[in-house]
């Protein structure tokens, strides 16, 4: 029997909705939350087509609580005329015309039914959320109107300016729903150093004792995710005492019976801890009052896993609009920002489209598998980045996601790497096994095991384990007899292609990508390795590896000979402080194989093996004071200066090793000396002058002081002028030396020496 309903906003515009897409496909629906879009525009549907309804749910709680909401107001059970379809969840009959589905459920039926037969009209809602696969399905389904020009679209969104989609569909016609809303006071409170819950529990006071709630009203606290819901639940267990509210968890993992706890009206007083999911996907009635965290978990995804991810991080001001709006539905309302307000003004007024911030593999995935290998093909609302696309592409490649392969990794709920583990298990008759490392890993299962194979033997949690039997139901494995470990690392490995990893020391790793990364206790102890699951940590250098599996190196020859290249290379070997020729098998930046050998070409080995003396210092190999000296001898002599570099070169021609080229040197000098003008240098710096006598004394170049020589007092008699050299004829210094040859005096005037000055 027929319920009664309750007559919501949005009753007034649907009999245009009727009327417009009686006499166009396509249409756009404005309308806040609580208007109730959701409810009531898809029933609407099945007056005016012949075929399915299939409705685009950005979640699977919004998803399975909107079909029981349409299927009580028709009198019918959730399966029947009204049904739900969501990842490893399947509540439909053989009745079933309206299809309440997550996003990613329509692309995998497109890729099996690329007409979608029986299907007359798609209804996208909430499509401001702006998901990847929203994305994807409305431009799957602007394609497929070309060829079923009488396909229904009709996109829903809460706050998106329609505009920009009305006119990517084509100049489709806008239909707004104002909704009911009452006036909402917004309360920003200061910035507190305590914990979130802490902070929740201190609004939550705070509302409770100004009595803004009534007698009837609800609290609706809004939190990043289910692990902050739970720690702000235990906070708030006094204030239960005190009020006697009661405190209820809303979230995507409950079971349908506590969801509809939350949701249910109640004249119970409640404190409903949500995700965003109570944003815009779900309204919970009654609800007077919101504290907002100001944060939610974005999707993302692991640069280190490629696995999707859920990262915690600030709303724009649309979300935080929404959230306040769920205070005014039912009467005047209160909201508490847990953040200053000068942190909303510098908040962006809208999320960034997951297609311009996520990993693309999967979308690309879907794309093959419909047969479109360039991403350029697709009319896109917002073209994706050209950076992620080839990211995406090249990983495709690596997973071999071609051709049929393509279409059967598509055709899994699981992300390409996870479908590739679960197909290559499957074909070498360990089918059951890579469905549980699947299941494990989408799960992100909690363990104490940070080996891969320990961690799924160990009994496996009741999530875990749901999603197990889920994969196992869609994948359809073959019965597998035995176990094969060597089989299972294999397939994992294919999913896996670029997380090999090579052990430096105990606790390190060398990755496929050249950087590092530390290995936590407990991981795999071979020299190869999976790094399947690593943390970037701020407060460490270095990622940790917290998940690895064993991997050999023939595998990785066996399953991907185009990423193994032999490399030759000269290396310098720091030890025997020698040029060493290096022969290497390579996985990207992981050494298989190795040896050494002697250089074959000599010229090269040289110029590293000079490269290497210059960064430890000539003076190793000359003795450093005879060069200086001749390097001012040559500077007095106002010539240019050799080049260091090429002499050297001279010296180490055929030589790789630091002794030998110690045992070379003693050319050095004379060769770098050799470099310059003879006669020149000779003429203006010479090495010696003749003293009165016919005595030759050497002559000093020091850097920073004039040329000097020294003899003993004795040898300058007679002397009326002091030597002079250079080209300015600059008077030498010189060193006056008593018989014990320990200098008296120093002078540039040997005149005033004859004169007598001189005393000893």
């Amino acid at each position: 029997m027929t319920q009664p309903k309750t007559k919501l906003p949005i009753d007034d515009i649907i009999p245009e909705v009727v009327a417009s897409l009686k006499a166009r496909p396509s249409l756009v629906i404005e309308a806040p939350p609580g208007a109730g879009k959701t409810t009531r525009v898809p029933p609407a549907l099945l007056d005016i087509v012949s075929g399915d309804v299939i409705v685009l749910e950005p979640r699977r709680i919004a998803a399975r609580l909107s079909a029981r909401r349409v299927a009580w107001e028709l009198g019918e059970d959730v399966g029947g005329l009204v049904g739900y379809q969501v990842r490893f969840e399947d509540v439909t009959g053989q009745r079933t015309s309206l299809r309440f589905v997550t996003e990613g459920v329509l692309t995998r039926r497109l890729l099996t039914d690329p007409l979608l037969n029986g299907v007359d009209a798609v209804v996208l809602d909430e499509f401001h959320e702006r998901h990847l696969d929203g994305d994807l399905a409305l431009a799957l389904l602007k394609r497929l109107q070309k060829k079923r020009p009488e396909l229904r679209v009709v996109v829903m969104s809460a706050t998106l300016d329609a505009g920009p989609i009305a006119s990517y569909l084509d100049a489709s016609p806008v239909l707004r729903s104002e909704g009911r809303m009452f006036p909402v006071e917004v309360r920003h409170l200061p910035y507190s150093p305590a914990p979130l819950q802490v902070q929740v529990r201190n609004a939550v006071s705070m509302l409770l004792k100004d009595g803004r709630l009534g007698q009837s009203g609800h609290t609706l606290v809004f939190l990043p995710g289910a692990a902050e819901i739970r720690r702000a639940m235990r906070e708030c267990e006094s204030i239960v005492q005190q009020t006697g509210v009661t405190l209820l968890p809303l979230h995507g993992d409950l079971t349908p019976a506590e969801q509809d706890r939350a949701i249910t009206p109640s004249r119970q007083r409640k404190v409903i801890f949500a995700t965003n999911v109570a944003e815009s996907s779900i309204t919970v009635d009654g609800v007077t009052a919101v504290i907002d965290s100001g944060l939610a978990r974005i999707a993302s995804y692991s640069p280190w896993t490629g696995l999707p991810t859920l990262e915690i991080g600030r709303i724009s001001k649309a979300s935080a609009k929404q959230r306040a709006g769920r205070a005014g539905r039912t009467g005047p309302g209160v909201v508490l920002r847990l953040y200053p307000e000068a942190d909303y003004t510098q908040r962006p007024d809208h999320d960034l489209p997951e297609i311009m911030r996520s990993d693309l593999s999967q979308m690309c995935l879907a794309l093959r598998a419909a047969n479109i290998d360039n991403a350029d093909e697709m009319d896109w609302l917002d073209a994706p980045p050209d950076a992620a696309l080839r990211s995406a592409g090249t990983l495709l490649d690596q997973l071999g996601a071609h051709g049929d392969v393509a279409s059967q990794m598509a055709r899994l709920p699981l992300s390409p790497r996870l479908a590739r583990i679960v197909l290559e298990a499957n074909r070498r008759g360990v089918g059951e096994d890579g469905c549980k490392v699947a299941a494990f890993l989408t799960a992100a299962a909690r363990t104490s095991q940070a080996d891969l194979l320990s961690a799924i033997e160990a009994k496996l949690d009741s999530r875990t384990q749901q999603v197990l039997q889920q994969i196992r139901r869609i994948a359809r494995p073959t019965l597998q007899t035995t176990h094969d470990d060597h089989a299972l690392l294999i397939s994992v490995l294919a999913g896996f292609p670029d997380r090999v990893a090579k052990r430096r020391t105990n606790d390190q790793v060398l990755l496929f990508g050249g950087a590092s990364a530390e290995l936590i206790e407990g991981g795999s102890n071979s020299e190869f390795l999976l790094a399947l699951d690593i943390e970037d940590r701020r407060e460490k250098p270095l990622p940790l590896v917290r998940m690895s599996a064993r991997v050999e190196p023939e595998w990785l020859i066996d399953l991907f000979p185009e990423l193994i290249r032999e490399t030759n290379k000269l290396e310098w070997n720091r030890e025997g402080e020698r040029v060493d020729a290096v022969s290497a098998l390579r996985y990207g930046d992981v050494v298989l194989q190795e040896s050494t050998g002697v250089p074959s070409d000599s010229a090269a080995a040289t110029e590293v093996l000079v490269e290497k003396a210059l960064e430890a210092g000539i003076e190793r190999f000359v003795d450093r004071e005879s060069f200086e000296e001749l390097q001012t001898r040559i500077e007095f002599a106002g010539l240019a200066q050799p080049d260091v570099a090429s002499t050297l070169r001279e010296v180490a021609e055929g030589l790789r090793s630091f002794t030998a080229l110690k045992e070379a040197a003693g050319s050095f000098l004379r060769l770098f000396e050799g470099k310059v003008d003879q006669q020149a240098l000779q003429r203006r710096s010479p090495v010696a002058v003749r003293l009165q006598g016919g005595k030759q004394t050497r002559i000093h170049y020091e850097r920073g002081k004039p040329p000097w020589i020294s003899s003993r007092l004795q040898d300058f008699f007679g002397m009326k002028e002091t030597p002079r050299i250079g080209r300015d004829d600059t008077p030498v210094v010189v060193h006056l030396l008593a018989p014990n040859k320990r200098a008296v005096q120093t002078t540039t005037d040997l005149a005033d020496f004859g004169r007598g000055s001189i005393r000893v």
